[in-house]
């Protein structure tokens, strides 16, 4: 089951925070008035010093004393709300679940999402409060697609009025063919994939495609409407995308992934630094 955790930090945050705006209005009060009620009532009383020091002390905290709630809250809601800020407006942290961005991105990375390059989106909502910069050719990014309300992660090929044609695994946007230099066929032994180098837009990015195309690289011709963006993965042969689902609507975008900062395969495993760096 997938954990809508925007909306449960939302909530989180909500409910700390009634709770103690609720306790300051109300609550308090009723502590202040028995704490009052406590320093009187010692003010007429005959005790010796220490036994009056002593009941004293025990009796203002028993009267001064939160409600375990109101004590949660208070400790929790700061760092919630920091959190929630943090998150939906800055930045966000991923784990890739998939290997559809291989060679760029490996099951395992835990990469973090920039969350205001694409515009301000209020959380749980989305909808955008402030307008940034637009999606670029090549730019990776994190967003919902059209057919399903979970994260998803590809590169972005196609603009806005965009034609795109994907033939045999090869690219061609608006009649123009992408660059693709080849790196390495694998395994060298009995080659099934090859490792190239796509250039977007004057960018090259790592790309891995079959020998032979998959059904989603054969021959495909798409028209990208306005407000929307085509996706796809770097693993061309192994990746969901634009071609079977169709464009992402700009209302739809999560972020832009800019860094890989962990790479933790399994809890079985040892976490690795020796990917930390930029996405390309």
């Amino acid at each position: 089951m997938d954990i809508n955790f925007p909306l449960v930090m939302v909530v989180l945050v909500f409910v700390s925070g009634l709770i103690w705006l609720f306790d300051g209005l109300f609550l308090a009060r009723a502590r202040g008035k028995a704490i009052a009620s406590v320093d009187a009532q010692f003010e007429a009383v005959e005790l010796g010093a220490d036994q009056r020091d002593e009941t004293y002390t025990q009796a203002r905290q028993l009267a001064a004393k939160e409600p375990l709630a109101v004590e949660y809250a208070k400790s929790f809601f700061p760092v919630l709300f920091v959190v929630l800020v943090l998150r939906s407006f800055l930045v966000e942290p991923f784990q890739i679940p998939s290997g559809s961005m291989v060679p760029t991105l490996k099951i395992g990375d835990f990469i973090l999402v920039n969350k205001f390059t694409y515009g301000i989106r209020l959380p749980v909502v989305r909808t955008k409060v402030l307008e940034m910069n637009k999606p670029q050719r090549g730019d990776v990014m994190v967003f919902f697609p059209p057919h399903k309300p979970i994260y998803f992660i590809k590169r972005v090929v196609g603009l806005p009025g965009d034609e795109i044609r994907y033939v045999n695994n090869v690219l061609f946007i608006n009649g123009e063919r992408q660059p693709q230099e080849l790196e390495a066929s694998l395994p060298p032994a009995a080659p099934r994939f090859q490792l190239v180098s796509e250039t977007l837009d004057g960018v090259p990015h790592a790309m891995r495609k079959h020998i032979v195309p998959g059904r989603l690289s054969r021959n495909g011709h798409w028209v990208v409407p306005e407000g929307h963006y085509f996706m796809m993965g770097d693993n061309r042969d192994n990746s969901s995308d634009s071609r079977e689902w169709g464009p992402v609507p700009e209302e739809n975008i999560v972020g832009k992934a800019f860094a890989i900062w962990m790479h933790w395969e399994s809890l079985m495993s040892v976490p690795s630094f020796n990917r930390v760096g930029a996405i390309q």
